[in-house]
């Protein structure tokens, strides 16, 4: 990535592929993406626990670290921990986000939006790792946003610090194994699962754009930070990032308030 000094931030609970940052950080060159790990009470993909660990306390306190680190723009790193509060209470949540941190903020699941638009992408199959309870909220997220699931599956992993542990080829058999013919690309929402190193493995195996959800977090961190000289093309990040983006006020939509 020719383009050098941007440097966006992210809000990530707890402990489990945070590698993913400093992985992307290396492939791009020239950018910085510090990683403020934000408190998790419950290592627990439960809806109760989901919404204490996005709470607005939790995140303010790390958002006010990214301000401390110059950050351009904060993401809040952690799809279930959005999109359990639904549309308006996740835009809630990129807001205070926002205000804490004094620069553009957006989240992992608004980030699988506009991935998706900005790939052009209206129906996608969700390799999710969740159970079925919180996979499901994943997909009336989407559906919020006009884009179809055609396919969902759930692994029904409870903890953060287990899906963290998986490698290469069960994350390769589990995107292949939970696409669909009708899919226009997989997405894959868990930012406890290690992927960054694989994409373009994943999207081989695949034959169509994987998204996934470390991936997508730099992707919308970074676009949020470059501002309206956008961000050129990069090979081996998959699809999303070979070719140039846009400022999201010119060729993306993007979530109230962001």
């Amino acid at each position: 990535m020719r383009q050098t000094g941007l440097r966006a931030g992210f809000l990530y609970p707890g402990h489990s592929a945070e590698d993913d940052y400093p992985a992307i950080e290396r492939a791009l060159g020239g950018v910085s993406l510090p990683v403020v790990h934000t408190l998790m009470r419950e290592d627990a993909h439960r809806v109760d626990a989901l919404l204490d660990i996005g709470g607005a306390g939790v995140l303010a306190e790390g958002a006010r670290a990214l301000r401390g680190l110059g950050v351009g723009a904060a993401v809040w790193a952690c799809t279930s921990g959005s999109f359990v509060f639904g549309w308006d209470g996740a835009a809630a949540q990129v807001e205070g986000v926002r205000e804490a941190a004094g620069v553009p903020a957006s989240s992992t699941s608004f980030a699988f939006v506009n991935a998706a638009r900005r790939l052009g992408v209206r129906r996608v199959a969700v390799a999710a790792t969740y159970p079925s309870d919180v996979a499901e909220r994943f997909g009336a997220f989407l559906g919020r946003a006009g884009i179809e699931v055609v396919a969902l599956s759930c692994r029904g992993i409870v903890t953060a610090a287990e899906v963290g542990t998986l490698g290469r080829d069960e994350v390769l058999e589990f995107v292949a194994a939970n696409d669909h013919p009708d899919a226009e690309a997989v997405l894959v929402p868990d930012t406890a699962l290690h992927t960054v190193s694989w994409l373009d493995e994943l999207e081989a195996r695949a034959g169509k754009p994987v998204l996934t959800a470390n991936q997508v977090s730099v992707w919308e961190g970074l676009r949020l930070a470059a501002g309206p000289e956008g961000l050129p093309p990069r090979p081996g990040l998959g699809r999303l990032f070979a070719g140039p983006t846009r400022h999201p006020r010119q060729s993306l939509t993007i979530p109230p308030q962001c």
